[in-house]
């Protein structure tokens, strides 16, 4: 099993520990109910991790939305990291990531016929939520990165672990990455173990399994990433979805684009399939200024041949797609690798029937009081 190589900064151990004592306060304070946690009477699935980077809560949720969405009226609500509004935000038409953050807007933008809502203070964006019009309030709220948000008590905790990255070789931040001490996870219902590569085999299995030794309450799944083919970033100029068989047949050069936490498999996964010519990576949730744009475009301009196309992260083009800077000719020839979860060791069916079973059980509940 290959991971990614994991830098601990020895340096700033000291740190790490302060920092440590201060989080274990903090989580404290909740378990001794000195810092209050609220409750709900409807399910309310929260979807986090313990690091810094990405773990892939956002096609997870996306997941959860196919498994519900035809039964149940369902909500995201999100914090909406580096939106330019505050407060409690509902999603609207006219609506972009500025005004909802990047994830709920991408999410949003897939789901229209779904309630996504943003709120830093997401107690609050519940009571909002639960406000609305009876026919129009939620049955289900899934919480977008909210593992460490405890005001809320969420009925169902899902834990993600990047697998290339394992939360027992870590520590916490400053030196590392962890959020929270490793020994939290014992917070998670379920703990989902993303991002498997094909080449994880039984052993790798079992050694993830040993190391994070979970308690038998706790469930444990894992997850790999299924990539289709390239769709345009502006289907309104362009309609034409490209395979990778069409694309090596007609010796496409491809420029990569992205500004997420990693884009090193973001890069593997896409060279794996056709060489890659150039490439720019900017930082997690970067704002694309008129310069980054004039910038693309002259890097795309200057590589040889007519036969190129930029691809991009579902994530960035949700972003890229309300830019007002890019030329038509660069328009139509950005695309972006769409990406679906896939439940490994055939248990697709047995993660789906913990979710409907849960959720089905709080509602049940509900109606019996």
């Amino acid at each position: 099993m290959m991971n990614e190589e994991i830098h601990i900064n020895k340096l700033l151990l000291p740190f790490s520990f302060l920092y440590g004592i201060i989080i274990w306060f903090r989580n404290k304070f909740f378990d001794w109910g000195i810092l209050k946690s609220e409750e709900f009477p409807i399910p309310v699935i929260s979807v986090g991790n313990i690091t810094v980077g990405g773990t892939g809560k956002t096609p997870h949720i996306e997941y959860l939305i196919n498994i519900l969405k035809d039964e149940f009226r369902i909500a995201v609500l999100s914090r909406g990291y580096k939106r330019k509004t505050s407060g409690f935000i509902l999603a609207e038409k006219g609506m972009t990531g500025k005004h909802l953050g990047d994830e709920p807007y991408q999410i949003w933008k897939k789901y229209p016929d779904i309630l996504v809502a943003v709120d830093k203070k997401r107690r609050r964006g519940i009571h909002n939520l639960l406000s609305l019009p009876e026919n129009e309030q939620p049955e289900i709220i899934l919480l977008d990165d909210a593992f460490q948000h405890r005001y809320v008590t969420p009925s169902l905790s899902i834990l993600l672990m990047d697998s290339h990255r394992p939360i027992y070789e870590d520590c916490l931040l400053p030196a590392g990455r962890l959020r929270e001490s490793v020994s939290n996870k014992s917070r998670a219902n379920m703990v989902i173990v993303t991002k498997c590569p094909l080449e994880f085999t039984p052993i790798d299995y079992r050694i993830v399994t040993k190391h994070l030794n979970l308690y038998p309450h706790q469930t444990l799944f894992f997850s790999s990433w299924m990539y289709g083919s390239l769709k345009p970033v502006f289907n309104e100029i362009n309609l034409e979805e490209l395979t990778w068989k069409e694309l090596k047949k007609q010796n496409t050069q491809v420029f990569l684009l992205a500004g997420i936490a990693n884009p090193t498999q973001f890069e593997e996964e896409i060279s794996k399939n056709i060489t890659v010519v150039e490439r720019m990576f900017y930082p997690d949730h970067h704002p694309f200024s008129a310069n980054d744009i004039s910038k693309i475009e002259k890097k795309y301009t200057n590589i040889p041949g007519e036969n190129k196309i930029i691809i991009t992260t579902e994530k960035d083009a949700a972003r890229l797609s309300t830019h007002n800077d890019l030329c038509e000719f660069v328009k139509k020839k950005l695309y972006y690798q769409p990406i679906e979860v896939v439940i490994n060791l055939n248990q697709a069916d047995i993660f789906k029937q913990k979710i409907v079973e849960h959720v089905r059980t709080i509602k049940r509940n509900r109606f019996l009081d």
